[in-house]
C-alpha cells in the first residue's frame, strides 16, 4: 500500500532523504539494510541499495532475481548497475514495499524513463520473471509519462503565446508555479492520471488563474486585452463596496472570456472547460483556500504539497519536465523526420508550415469532429425517431426514456468513480453525447430497414431491452474512445497490479456499468458502424477491436449466453456442427442487420452437408426452410447470431494461426493446416476449453502439438517468443492460464495438465498413416469496416490517392493528415511548384516505404525462458539443447515479418482498389 500521507518541507534537492522519510514510518515494518546479512552480495550492489533505502527483504529478492537473469542478459560491464536497479524495481513494486519513487531509482542508476521501462521489460527472460502486476505497473506509467509530456510540451508552446518576455526570470518563475499547480490539482482531482482530455482541460484552468492575475506587463496584447473585457477598473468601485463584494461568499472567481480565448487558441470546448472548473478545479482551489486570493500561490507551498503528492505516488516527479531532467527527457528527433503538412492553399505564397499531429491535437479535433455530427441531434427522440415509436404496437418511448434515467445515473456515479471523485457531471456530459449518438444510429438504423423490408411497425425490435442496451453501450463507447478514456491497456484483463480495476475505464467496462453480455454487444457492432458513415477510421478500428476482443476471450467468460446457446445448438440436434467446415470455402455475407441477430436468435438452418458437398450460400440462410430428404435427419433451427459469431471467430482464428505459422514454420509449409484442423476441431467440438480463457491459448497449443507429433524441433519457448512479436498480444495470455476453478498458471502447465488430456486421442491420429480430413482454410474476406470515406488510389499508381471531403465543416485547411498533402479540387492550389512536391513526394515514396517496414535489427534470441517450477522448458519435460534452432526461427522471424508487412500493405492498395 502507499505511504500515509505526511507533512514534509523537503524540496527537490533533498527528495532522496524525504523519500525515506515517507517511505519507512514504521521502522519495524520497513527495517533498515543490514550490511552484516548481505556479505554475500556485491558491495556496489549494496551501496545502490543503501541509497534506496532498499529493505532486507527487497535487497534479498532483487539479488535472487539478478542471478536468475544474469546470464541470460548480454550487457556491457557499465550497465550493471542499471540492471541491478532494474531488479530492485521489480522486486520492490512485486512485493509492495513503498521502498523508493521511480524517479529515485532513475536519478540513482543516470536512466530516463523510456529506457527504464524497456530495460525492465527486457529482463523477462523467464515467465515467472515479470509477473502481471509488475507488467500493468509498467503499463500506467509509461501512459502517465506519455500524458505528462504532451501536456508539458503544449504548456510550453501556450506560455510562448501568453508571457512578452519582459522579465525572463519573472516569467520562468511564474510559468514554474502554474505548472507545479497543475500537477498538484491533477493528482488531487484525477483518481485517473493518465487521462488526457481532462488533465488538459484542468491545465487551462491552470493557466486561468495564473493569466489574471499576472501583471499586465508580462502578458502579450490578445490576453492582455481578454482580462480587460471582464474585469473593472479599480478606481470605478469605492472601498465601502469593494469591502461588501469581499465579504460575500461569492461563486470562485472564473473569467468566462479569458478561459474562452484559452479555449479557442487550443482547440477546446469552452463548456466542457467551464464545467471543469466549476467542478474540479474551484474545489481544488478551496483546499488551497486561494479561491479569492488576488496573489500567486507560495511556491514553496505548492512545492511541499505537490511533494507529498509524488511521494505517496511512487512513481515519476512532474517538475522535472519544467526542469529539463535527464530522467524525463524524450530523445531527440530530427527535423527531416518531424513530418509536416501545408495550411489552406494560398495564391501566390509558399505553403504556411505547421506543426505535426500531437497527441492533444489529434484528441481535440477528435472530439470537435464528434460533437459537430451530433450537432443536429437532440437529447429527445427526433420527430422520425418518434413516428416510429407511435407506429409500434407497443409504444417504447417510456421504457427507452427509463431506460436512459436509470443507466444515466449508473455511468456519470461509475465515470466518476473511476476518473475522479468531482468528474460525475463530467461523467453526465459523456452521457448525453452518447445519448445523441445512441438516438442517431437507432433512426438511421430503422431507416435502412424500412427500406429493405418495406415496414413502419418495429414493435419487436424496439421493445427489446438487450438491443437498446447494446446499442447505448455502442454509442458510449464511441464517446469513450473519443475522448481517449477508453483504449486496449489491459487487453480484457481486470487481475494485477492493485487498483488497476477501479482506475480503468477500457472496454471492457462499459458493458459492466449498464449490465450487458459481450456476446449480446457484438450483435450491434457491425450494424453500428454500417449506420453511421461519419465516424472516423480510428473509431472503426476500435470498434473492430471490440468485436475481436469478445470473441477471442471476453464472450467466453462463465455466465455468457454464448454457451446456453451452444447447448441448445448441440442438445437439440440442431446441428452436429456450429458451422459447417464446407462453408468456410464460400465468402463471409456481411448482410445481416442488428434486428436479425436480436430478433431472431433462432433461424431456419440448413441441412448438415458433407464435407465435400457444396454449401448453400449464407445469404440464402435465412429465408429457407428447414429441408428434409429422405433418409436425411431434420435439422432443428439454428441460431443466426450463433453462425455469424462462428464464421468471424473461425476466419479471425484462422488469420493469426496463419501469421504464427509464418513467424515459425515457414519451411515446413505443410503443417499449417494440419495445425488449423486440430485448431477448428477443438474450437467446434471441445468450445468447453474456450471458458475463461484466450483464443490464442488454444492456438499456441494446438502448433506445439502438431509440431510434436510431426517430429519437427519447435520448442514451446520459442512460439511465446514469437507470439509476444504479433500485434494485439498481452502476456497474461502465456502467463495466466486457467488450470482449474481458481487456479492459473503459465500456458506450459496448461498444456500439460488440460489440453493434452483433453485431446491426447484426438492429437495421436496425426502421427497415424490414416490422419484426420484436413478441415477447409477459411476464406479470407475484406474487413466488413468498409470506409466509404477513405482515400482511394489513383489508377496506374501507387502512392497518389484522391479522398472525398467529408463535410463542409472540414475544409482542406483544417484537415491535417500526417506526411500527406492536400489537395481540393475546384479550389485555388497557388503555384505550381506545389505540383511539382507532389512529384517529388511519389518519387521518394520508395524510401519512406521501406522506412516504414524497418523493423530495427534482428532481436537478440533469449539465452533462457523457463516455463515451470522444475526448471524443465517443455511439455515432455526435456531441457532446451538446441540454441542454435531457436536463433534460426527468430532469424526466420525477422524476415518473415517484413515479408508479411509487404504483402498486407499490398493487398490493402488492392482493397482500396476494389
Amino acid at each position: 500500500m502507499p505511504p500515509k500521507k505526511r507533512s514534509s518541507g523537503t524540496t527537490q534537492n533533498k527528495e532522496m532523504k524525504s523519500g525515506t522519510e515517507i517511505a519507512s514510518p514504521d521502522k519495524k515494518e520497513s527495517p533498515e539494510l543490514s550490511v552484516k546479512k548481505h556479505r554475500d552480495k556485491d558491495t556496489e550492489f549494496l551501496t545502490l541499495c543503501k541509497g534506496l533505502h532498499v529493505t532486507d527483504m527487497v535487497c534479498d529478492q532483487a539479488w535472487k532475481l539478478w542471478k536468475t537473469v544474469q546470464d541470460s542478459m548480454d550487457q556491457a560491464t557499465g550497465d550493471q548497475k542499471r540492471l541491478w536497479g532494474a531488479c530492485l524495481f521489480v522486486s520492490a513494486t512485486d512485493m509492495d514495499v513503498p521502498c523508493f519513487t521511480v524517479t529515485q531509482v532513475l536519478k540513482a542508476v543516470s536512466m530516463n524513463l523510456k529506457q527504464f521501462v524497456a530495460l525492465v521489460r527486457k529482463l523477462d527472460v523467464n515467465l515467472d520473471t515479470i509477473s502481471t502486476k509488475v507488467n500493468s505497473v509498467l503499463t500506467r506509467l509509461e501512459n502517465k509519462y506519455d500524458v505528462t509530456l504532451a501536456l508539458y510540451q503544449r504548456f510550453e508552446k501556450t506560455c510562448k503565446k501568453i508571457f512578452a518576455l519582459v522579465s525572463d526570470e519573472k516569467e520562468r518563475e511564474t510559468m514554474r508555479s502554474c505548472w507545479t499547480m497543475f500537477l498538484l490539482a491533477k493528482g488531487r482531482a484525477l483518481q485517473m492520471e493518465d487521462d488526457l482530455v481532462i488533465s488538459f482541460q484542468l491545465l487551462l484552468c491552470s493557466l486561468e488563474l495564473f493569466i489574471k492575475r499576472c501583471p499586465p506587463d508580462l502578458l502579450q496584447p490578445l490576453y492582455k486585452s481578454a482580462i480587460s473585457k471582464v474585469q473593472s477598473p479599480p478606481t470605478r468601485t469605492s472601498r465601502r463596496n469593494q469591502s461588501k463584494a469581499r465579504s460575500r461568499p461569492a461563486e470562485p472567481e472564473m473569467d468566462l472570456q479569458l478561459l474562452k480565448t484559452l479555449c479557442d487558441e487550443n482547440e477546446c470546448n469552452t463548456e466542457e472547460v467551464k464545467n471543469v472548473y466549476q467542478t474540479s478545479f474551484s474545489a481544488f482551489l478551496d483546499s488551497l483556500d486561494q479561491s479569492k486570493s488576488p496573489d500567486f500561490p507560495q511556491v514553496s507551498d505548492l512545492n511541499q504539497q505537490y511533494e507529498e503528492h509524488y511521494l505517496k505516488s511512487r512513481d515519476i516527479d512532474g517538475r522535472l519536465f519544467f526542469d529539463r531532467d535527464e530522467t524525463v527527457l524524450m530523445p531527440k528527433v530530427e527535423i527531416s523526420q518531424v513530418e509536416r503538412t501545408p495550411k489552406k492553399n494560398l495564391p501566390d505564397e509558399e505553403a504556411v508550415m505547421i506543426p505535426p499531429q500531437t497527441p492533444i491535437r489529434a484528441a481535440m479535433t477528435s472530439i470537435q469532429q464528434l460533437r459537430g455530427d451530433l450537432t443536429s441531434s437532440g437529447d429527445q427522440p427526433s420527430t422520425n425517431l418518434a413516428t416510429y415509436f407511435k407506429n409500434c404496437t407497443v409504444d417504447p418511448t417510456q421504457d427507452v426514456l427509463k431506460r436512459l434515467e436509470t443507466l444515466g445515473l449508473a455511468f456519470s456515479q461509475r465515470f466518476g468513480q473511476a476518473v475522479g471523485p468531482r468528474c460525475v457531471l463530467l461523467g453526465r456530459q459523456r452521457f448525453t453525447l452518447g445519448v445523441r449518438l445512441y438516438y442517431k444510429i437507432m433512426e438511421a438504423m430503422l431507416k435502412s430497414e424500412e427500406k429493405r423490408l418495406s415496414v413502419q411497425n418495429f414493435s419487436n425490435l424496439l421493445n427489446d431491452s438487450t438491443f437498446h442496451t447494446s446499442l447505448l453501450a455502442c454509442a458510449l463507447e464511441v464517446v469513450m474512445a473519443t475522448y481517449g478514456e477508453s483504449s486496449f491497456r489491459t487487453g480484457g484483463y481486470n487481475h494485477g497490479g492493485g487498483d488497476v480495476a477501479e482506475t480503468d475505464v477500457c472496454f471492457p467496462w462499459i458493458l459492466d456499468v449498464v449490465n450487458l453480455s459481450a456476446f449480446d454487444f457484438y450483435k450491434v457492432i457491425e450494424s453500428f458502424i454500417k449506420a453511421d458513415p461519419t465516424l472516423s477510421k480510428d473509431i472503426v478500428k476500435h470498434l473492430e477491436t471490440c468485436e475481436n476482443l469478445i470473441m477471442e476471450r471476453i464472450a467466453w467468460r462463465t455466465g455468457s449466453p454464448l454457451f446456453e446457446l451452444l447447448k441448445q445448438e448441440h442438445e437439440g440436434g440442431a446441428a452436429e456442427q456450429v458451422e459447417t467446415p464446407a462453408s468456410f470455402s464460400q465468402p463471409l455475407q456481411h448482410n445481416h442487420t442488428a434486428a436479425d441477430l436480436y430478433l431472431s436468435p433462432m433461424r431456419p438452418g440448413l441441412r448438415v452437408l458433407p464435407p465435400e458437398s457444396p454449401a448453400t450460400p449464407s445469404s440464402q440462410a435465412s429465408s429457407q426452410p428447414p429441408t428434409q430428404s429422405g433418409g436425411q435427419v431434420p435439422r432443428l433451427p439454428k441460431s443466426n447470431s450463433l453462425s455469424l459469431f462462428y464464421k468471424k471467430l473461425y476466419r479471425l482464428a484462422y488469420l493469426r494461426l496463419k501469421m504464427l505459422c509464418s513467424y515459425l514454420l515457414s519451411s515446413h509449409p505443410e503443417l499449417e493446416p494440419i495445425i488449423w484442423t486440430l485448431f477448428q476441431h477443438t474450437l467446434q467440438h471441445e468450445h468447453e476449453l474456450m471458458r475463461d480463457r484466450h483464443l490464442d491459448q488454444l492456438m499456441m497449443s494446438a502448433m506445439y502439438a502438431i509440431c510434436k507429433v510431426k517430429s519437427v524441433d519447435l520448442r514451446f519457448k520459442t512460439i511465446v517468443t514469437a507470439y509476444k512479436n504479433m500485434p494485439n498480444t498481452s502476456q497474461e495470455t502465456f502467463k495466466h492460464v486457467l488450470i482449474s476453478e481458481g487456479h492459473y498458471d503459465s500456458i506450459i502447465v496448461f498444456y500439460n495438465q488440460v489440453f493434452m488430456q483433453k485431446l491426447k486421442t484426438n492429437i495421436l491420429q496425426y502421427a497415424s498413416t490414416r490422419p484426420p480430413t484436413l478441415s477447409p482454410i477459411p476464406q479470407i474476406p475484406r474487413s466488413p469496416y468498409k470506409f466509404p470515406n477513405s482515400p482511394l488510389r489513383v489508377p496506374g499508381s501507387n502512392n497518389v490517392y484522391i479522398s472525398p471531403l467529408k463535410s463542409s465543416r472540414m475544409s482542406p485547411g483544417i484537415m491535417t493528415p500526417r506526411s500527406r498533402m492536400l489537395v481540393s479540387i475546384g479550389e485555388s492550389f497557388g503555384l505550381s511548384n506545389r505540383f511539382q512536391k507532389i512529384n517529388q513526394m511519389v518519387n521518394s515514396s520508395d524510401r519512406s516505404f521501406k522506412r516504414t517496414l524497418d523493423l530495427g535489427s534482428t532481436p537478440k534470441p533469449l539465452k533462457r525462458l523457463r516455463f515451470d517450477v522444475d526448471g524443465q522448458d517443455e511439455a515432455d519435460g526435456s531441457k532446451s539443447g538446441g540454441d542454435s534452432t531457436l536463433i534460426q526461427k527468430l532469424a526466420e522471424m525477422s524476415s518473415t515479418r517484413s515479408r508479411m508487412q509487404e504483402q498486407k500493405m499490398k493487398e490493402d492498395a488492392e482493397s482500396r482498389k476494389e
